[in-house]
Order: structure tokens, then sequence, then C-alpha cells
């Protein structure tokens, strides 16, 4: 991260002297960069027959990202995000806070943006705000021991399943050239998503994610 935030200071001192280039209509533009994941999870409780008040909490991660750009006009674009598997540990939370990991799981985030740019397509500093459909695809779903103990004592370990789903994510970024052709990207944006975990002991839990997703990426302007 902190090679990211160098690479990020050197960059807006090189725009500084950056000729100007169009981001105008049929322009294509792709950027690959790295991106922290922080859900702000809403947990409800874990059903019957687990112990009461059982909640759980997804910690942060981050993992590298590719996206590709098509400007249809000097303002509007239309934004795909792609990536590698982001992998998050699943935490104990609520009566049985503080008891540690009970579960990891990997969540590949696929994501059409549509932008609006402002400024003229001539910037070197260009805002842009975009609105988006997110699909989760959850994998790789793997229980602890602690999960069998709080489900299943004594018996053989517990497993999960996290169902996939679908969400909104409004997005909010910038572009500073580098040069003609290269630029940096920087965004925030926070999709809207609820799911649901359902363990092998019957047991299920209801998760509202909306993970706060902050990227930053080099790109290149063809």
């Amino acid at each position: 991260m902190k090679n990211i935030v160098k690479l990020l200071g050197c960059a807006l001192l090189l725009t500084m002297s950056a000729g100007a280039v169009a981001q105008e209509a049929g322009s294509v533009m792709i950027k690959a960069g790295y991106a922290y994941f922080d859900p702000i999870v809403g947990s409800g409780d874990m059903s019957a027959p687990s112990i009461p008040g059982v909640k759980v909490n997804v910690d942060p991660a981050h993992t590298e990202i590719i996206t590709a750009v098509y400007m249809f006009t000097d303002h509007i674009s239309a934004e795909f995000y792609g990536g590698v598997p982001v992998k998050h540990n699943m935490t104990a939370a609520g009566s049985i806070a503080g008891a540690g990991v009970i579960g990891t799981v990997k969540q590949l985030p696929p994501s059409l943006f549509a932008q609006y740019r402002f400024l003229d397509a001539n910037s070197v500093f260009r805002p842009y705000a975009g609105l988006g459909i997110t699909y989760v695809h959850f994998q790789d779903e793997t229980g602890t021991a602690l999960l069998t103990g709080l489900t299943n004592p004594g018996g053989s370990g517990t497993t999960f399943s996290v169902k996939d789903a679908w969400g909104i994510t409004p997005q909010v970024g910038f572009t500073a050239l580098i040069n003609k052709r290269w630029f940096i990207d920087v965004s925030i944006n926070k999709s809207l998503v609820k799911t649901k975990t359902t363990l092998s002991t019957g047991e299920y839990i209801d998760t509202t994610l909306n993970p706060v997703v902050s990227q930053v990426s080099i790109g290149y302007r063809f």
C-alpha cells in the first residue's frame, strides 16, 4: 500500500507537465491497479439451534483489479470492473464477539458502471460520477474448528455456503493525466449487497455487506 501511495504522489506531480489529450467519444481506456475492500457489515442473528445472539463480521481485504472504459460521448462512458478474487476472514460477532475467525470466503464482484465525466474532454484533471450494477460471486467457503465447536461440537466439521448476490454501486472518482497516453485513476464506490450464509448443520444467517471499495490504478488510453 505504501508503494501505491508513493506511485500516486509521483504521478500527480507528473500531471503538472502533462500535455492535454482528449478523453473523447470513441476512446478506449484500460486500467490496472489496487483495490481495498472494507465491508460495512450488518448481521442478523444466526438461526436456531445456535447460541442466541450469534452474529458475523467480515474483515477488510485487498486485491488487484483490471478495468476497461469506453467513451460513448465526450462525457458519457461505460466501465467494466474485473480482478482477482478477494479472500476475507469471517469473524465472530454479537454474543460471541472476540472468539476469533469462524471461516474464510473468497468473493469476485464484477461490476458494470454508467459514468458521467465532468469538465472538457481535453482536461488534465477530470472528475467523474457513476452508477453501476455488481454481481458478487462467493467461492471457496471454508469453516474453522471454532465454527464446528459452536454448531456441531464433537461432530464432523461444519461447512457453509454463501449465496451469490446482486447489488447497486454508486461511484465517484477522477482521472489525472501523466502524459498523452498514460493517466492515473482514483475512485471510491460502495456496493449495496445483501446475502445469506447457510451452514451444513442447518443454521443460516442474513447479512448486508455494503463494502466501500477504494482503488488506485494506472491507465492507458488507446
